[in-house]
């Protein structure tokens, strides 16, 4: 392609431009819309499939959930993971806003775990506080944000450029203000200029800064895509970053680029163990200590580490697929079945992944206030880009809203775009071209990445930091003759370019903190000691006027939520300057099953029809337009129809949705479930709509039938007598459907009666309803359940009824370590006379599970000195996990 010139470049104008349209970028987009703002909405792929949310999400690791949580609770615990070195006030922001944007969201159709009453399924996986809260069908959450920015109100407001990647946020040269972006087109190749009142970056973290042990370059730990684009951006646009240094690193499944998810198995029984099959993390899931010690042990004797699930019956382990293959990393059942792995014979190995700069997950990113501004006027960062530790999606969402609030009072800049900023952004994009033989981008982006693995990854030296610094330095000039052909290239290259920026700055920042926190992110061997009297301090960087990385000691102000470990004083901030670098002495001186997605239903995804209902359906039709696709002979289109409908929620949506569901063809049926199971939160509980679940009810199709009860609960459109009905029906998914909508309407006689279904899934399932509903004597004929899973549930259902605290002792000899496992939960509800003798011999089980359900029912009696006694005993045990709750206050 020819190189365009400047005076050639395709100009833009907004009130707010939000670089981004990953998490934090879409919400940003919608408030700052939502408020009169018209916005541009730049995305260098495209805004439908783009982001660390593009395939899913299967949870959310920090929703305060009233009645579940407290925000002061989270702001400490936060406080603690992070070594002290926060601002609570930011961290405030989404432990107080954090729930309302988990109820927008919902509003939108993202659907969250709820139990039969509606409440929100938190879970506890961290060891104090329960804040997770599953998304088992999350997969749709991207797909149901961008039904939200193409709805009509927001499209007058809303301009979403796809396939055009800023490369310089442009600042005014008379105040410094943020004014707009220098971008080019991904596919084309143009130039593209734009002038902006306000600009939120929302580019996301720098994934691809280490490189992976498979030396893949895209196969990272974090969306590859995210190669550190908004880090470089801010930084030559003039803003402050901060905790650089902190940097993100995650437990994987060794060989595949993505996240074992021990804190979606963790609910369902999953844990971390290391080769003899010994849980050994004493730390909670949040710190970066945990990594250390995941580190430590993966390097011992005692290494490999997996994460447990073999132990777990069949229905623990068929959710677990259901959720971990289908969302975020969906090539992840591929993966274990190219090995002939299945979890139900073989735990999951894991390993290390490589380092990343990420707010979100660590502490590494844009200074933001609590309002999330930067330090230049006008230029705000949200998501992960965003030094907001552990702020994980909801926090990216919270404070992508913020930023769109705040942006949304500026309008366009009004004078002349600063020439010299365009040349050196023109320059930055198209000099590959001006040297098409140069070295290709893959060979010099692996380069600059091995020395990022080699001298910049913890355990961290000054030493090696110096000549990482000297590497990245030298590398500069290697990268400015890189060679390029296509846009495609082009951005590649200039990616390259990013990165480098942010291996300086890691490289830098971490020489710079001459002492060791947050566990293995800043492990320093010359500086092994933590420092609070020294270091207690955010360690800020920025570019100079001359053009140097300069730092800045900036004290914590004093703690809005105390907490005793920690004191800080505030002050004024310290001008560190430069770093000064470490003098080095030189020498001398199997194949996957088969998927019901990827079988053909009639047409040709390329089909005449289907291509004209796609069309249509990004005009956000009404449903009368649709109606004729819906009739459409053939069920790839009739299919298709289900599946726009569910995308743009026309008016009537709902008993269109569930007419579908008796269709004559499977694959309809299958789409008309699905979309039906993703709409449930925005559907209105319509006659019409109740009428068509409760023919659904009849059809053959087991899938149908289940998700028509699911939709008859959750929009109490159905009563007792339905839902008893259907206790009697052949499929086995159906019927724990049933039990469900029974618990939802309290209705305990139905319940107890399904104790003797000839399932033990369904059992099991019965059991934990007559717990939820407080009711003890329907129990009796489960506890001595021919089945152990069966008997282990209605134990751990009797710490809720209370009673049965005879058949608890009595169980807690069962050889199943399952029933005594639950058994020792059922003793939390029993009298300290008969429960704590028991218990205290139970911390002699020779399973941890078990031992560790005896402590946690040990807490409730603390007041007995003789539990006490026992709880002290058990602060030696020789699993982490039972160690840890037996020490905890």
């Amino acid at each position: 392609m020819d190189i365009p010139a400047i005076a050639d470049a395709e100009e833009l104008a907004c009130d707010v431009l939000v670089i981004g349209g990953g998490t934090a970028g879409t919400m940003a987009a919608l408030t700052a819309a939502e408020r009169g703002a018209r916005v541009l909405l730049l995305e260098k792929a495209h805004v439908r499939h783009s982001g660390a949310l593009a395939m899913g999400m299967d949870g959310v690791n920090n929703a305060v959930v009233p009645g579940r949580a407290e925000p002061d609770d989270y702001v400490a615990e936060i406080t603690r993971a992070n070594d002290g070195i926060v601002d609570q006030s930011t961290v405030r922001q989404t432990a107080t806003r954090g729930f309302a944007m988990v109820r927008r969201l919902e509003s939108y159709g993202v659907k969250f775990e709820k139990d039969e009453h509606g409440e929100y399924a938190v879970r506890q996986v961290h060891r104090s506080g329960s804040y997770v809260l599953p998304m088992p069908e999350g997969k749709d959450v991207k797909k149901v944000l961008y039904r939200q920015l193409r709805r009509r109100e927001m499209r007058e407001l809303i301009r979403i450029e796809n396939r055009v990647m800023p490369v310089r946020v442009l600042t005014s040269p008379e105040d410094g203000r943020a004014i707009g972006a220098a971008a080019f087109n991904t596919r084309t190749g143009a130039f593209v200029t734009v002038r902006a009142g306000a600009v939120v970056l929302a580019t996301g973290p720098c994934g691809r800064l280490g490189l992976p042990a498979s030396g893949y370059l895209y196969g990272t730990y974090e969306n590859p895509t995210n190669a550190g684009d908004g880090y470089a951006m801010a930084y030559h646009a003039g803003a402050a970053l901060t905790g650089i240094e902190c940097f993100q690193i995650n437990p994987l499944i060794k060989d595949y680029n993505g996240p074992a998810c021990a804190y979606v198995a963790n609910p369902f029984g999953g844990y971390q163990v290391n080769r003899h099959g010994e849980r050994f993390v004493d730390s909670d899931y949040w710190s970066g200590q945990m990594m250390s010690e995941f580190a430590a042990e993966l390097a011992s004797d005692r290494g490999p580490v997996y994460l447990k699930l073999s132990h777990l019956p069949e229905e623990s382990v068929s959710a677990l697929e259901s959720i971990l293959h289908t969302t975020e990393r969906p090539t992840r059942g591929t993966f274990h079945a190219n090995r002939g792995h299945d979890y139900r014979t073989h735990d999951i190995e894991m390993h290390i992944s490589e380092i990343g700069l990420c707010g979100g997950h660590s502490a590494s990113g844009v200074r933001v206030d609590d309002h999330a501004r930067t330090t230049v006027p006008r230029l705000y960062a949200a998501g992960d880009l965003a030094s907001v530790p552990h702020n994980y999606m909801i926090g990216a969402f919270v404070f992508g809203d913020l930023a769109g609030e705040d942006a949304s009072r500026y309008r366009p800049y009004e004078g002349d775009l600063p020439s010299e900023q365009l040349a050196a952004a023109h320059e930055l994009i198209y000099r590959p071209l001006r040297h098409p033989a140069g070295p290709p981008q893959p060979q010099v982006e692996y380069k600059l990445r091995r020395f990022v693995n080699d001298y910049v990854a913890p355990p961290k030296t000054g030493a090696k930091l110096s000549l990482a610094v000297e590497a990245f330095t030298r590398m500069e000039t290697e990268i400015s003759e890189m060679g390029g052909h296509t846009p495609h290239e082009l951005m590649r290259c200039a990616e390259v370019s990013f990165i480098r920026d942010c291996a300086e700055m890691a490289a830098r920042a971490s020489l710079a903190r001459t002492e060791s926190r947050w566990g293995l992110y800043h492990e320093r061997l010359d500086h092994p000691e933590r420092d609070d009297a020294g270091w207690l301090h955010h360690l800020d960087l920025r570019k100079s006027d001359s053009g140097a990385m300069e730092f800045t000691a900036r004290p914590v102000d004093p703690y809005l939520v105390p907490v005793p470990e920690f004191t800080p004083t505030g002050g004024p901030s310290v001008p560190l300057g430069e770093v000064e670098l470490v003098g080095v002495a030189l020498a001398g001186g199997g194949r996957a099953p088969a998927s019901a997605a990827g079988r053909s239903t009639g047409s040709a995804p390329g089909s005449p029809r289907i291509l004209e209902l796609l069309s249509l359906a990004e005009e956000a039709p009404a449903l009368d337009a649709l109606r004729p696709y819906l009739e459409d002979p053939d069920p790839a289109v009739r299919a298709t129809a289900v599946a726009v409908i569910g995308e743009t929620v026309p008016a009537g949506a709902g008993p269109a949705i569930g007419a579908r569901l008796g269709d004559r063809d499977p694959a309809v049926r299958a789409a008309a479930a699905a979309s039906l199971r993703e709409l449930l939160e925005v559907l209105a509980p319509e006659p019409e709509l109740g009428a068509a679940l409760r023919a659904g009810l009849a059809v053959a199709d087991a899938a149908v039938r289940s998700a028509a009860l699911e939709a008859l609960r959750v929009l109490r459109l159905g009563d007792r007598d339905l839902y008893a009905r259907a206790l009697r029906d052949g499929d086995v998914d159906v019927r724990i459907q049933a039990v469900r909508a029974l618990l939802s309407v309290d209705a305990a006689a139905p319940l107890a009666a399904a104790s003797a279904d000839g399932s033990r899934e369904v059992r099991v399932a019965v059991a934990k309803a007559l717990g939820t509903l407080r009711a003890a004597a329907p129990l009796a004929p489960l506890l001595t359940d021919a089945d152990p899973l069966v008997r282990a549930a209605a134990l751990t259902a009797a710490a809720s009824t209370g009673g049965h605290s005879a058949a608890a002792v009595a169980a807690l000899a069962d050889p199943a370590w399952q029933v005594r496992a639950g058994a020792a939960a059922a003793l939390a509800a029993a009298g300290a006379g008969a429960a704590v003798p028991a218990l205290s011999r139970a911390l002699a089980d020779p399973n941890a599970d078990v031992r560790k359900a005896a402590v946690l029912s040990l807490r409730s009696h603390r007041p007995d000195p003789a539990a006490a006694a026992a709880l002290t005993t058990a602060t030696s045990d020789p699993d982490a996990d039972v160690r840890a709750y037996a020490s905890r206050p």
